[in-house]
């Protein structure tokens, strides 16, 4: 089965159309930068136009989100427009475009694409799965069960949320070397560690590509991997969602 996949970010959108079965993105990707101010009818409306009409697409699309969704509709809007709150964005996307449309929270995406396709594949116990970015998604999975909507980057550390102290944007936004933002993400680590103790941990999201030049400054108790499907993960995570959706 292929389905249209669409990531949408902070900074980004992204999209290719993925064969779900094989978890693999069979088209060119596009990648364009997320409308400001980041609102719904704006957003759609870029998606549509970039997205939708560059592949000629009308079938079905699945699409992450950086919030929590719950039967297709935004709880919670991060590093986007707060207007998303309490909108059926599946509705939106399908009435806009004519494409029956699924909506996951997009760390949850990404993780589902590393557990069935990447470095989770045929792992049992607890893993989680941190997508760096913007911010810091989280997905957690308990014998290749997700559990949904852990938004793990909104822990507390030092009087804001984590993501404000540890992500990929605020290590560009405070020109931090390397060793400085690891020190960061490793007292980051250890939070979540103390939390729920993962056999794994699985790191993606937009950084995950040089994971070669910090890898050996990171400091885990649990197995700590570059996830294999890298910055890619979204898109088909979200593809495959809703193939499983769908049957």
């Amino acid at each position: 089965m292929k389905v249209l996949g669409i990531d949408i970010g902070g900074s980004g959108i992204k999209g290719g159309i993925v064969d779900t079965r094989l978890g693999k993105i069979v088209s060119e990707k596009i990648r364009f930068e997320t409308p400001s101010p980041s609102s719904p009818k704006k957003v759609i409306k870029a998606i549509k136009k970039n997205i939708i009409k560059e592949y000629d697409w009308n079938k079905y699309v699945g699409c992450g989100f950086p919030g929590i969704v719950i039967k297709n509709k935004i709880l919670s809007a991060a590093n986007v427009s707060k207007k998303w709150v309490g909108v059926d964005v599946a509705k939106k996307i399908s009435r806009k475009t004519g494409c029956e449309s699924y909506i996951i929270n997009d760390a949850d995406a990404a993780g589902l694409a590393e557990i069935k396709f990447g470095a989770g594949k045929n792992k049992k116990g607890t893993i989680l799965v941190v997508t760096v970015g913007t911010g810091l998604g989280t997905s957690i999975f308990v014998d290749g069960i997700l559990v949904p909507n852990i938004e793990f980057g909104h822990l507390k550390m030092y009087g804001d949320c984590a993501e404000k102290y540890a992500s990929n944007h605020v290590r560009k936004q405070l020109n931090l070397s390397m060793n400085d933002w690891t020190n960061r993400f490793n007292k980051y680590l250890k939070y979540v560690e103390d939390l729920i103790s993962p056999e794994l941990i699985i790191f993606g999201g937009g950084i995950s590509k040089y994971f070669d030049e910090f890898n050996h400054m990171l400091k885990s108790r649990s197995k700590l991997v570059q996830a294999k499907l890298q910055n890619d993960a979204g898109i088909i995570g979200a593809s495959f969602y809703t193939s499983l959706t769908l049957k």
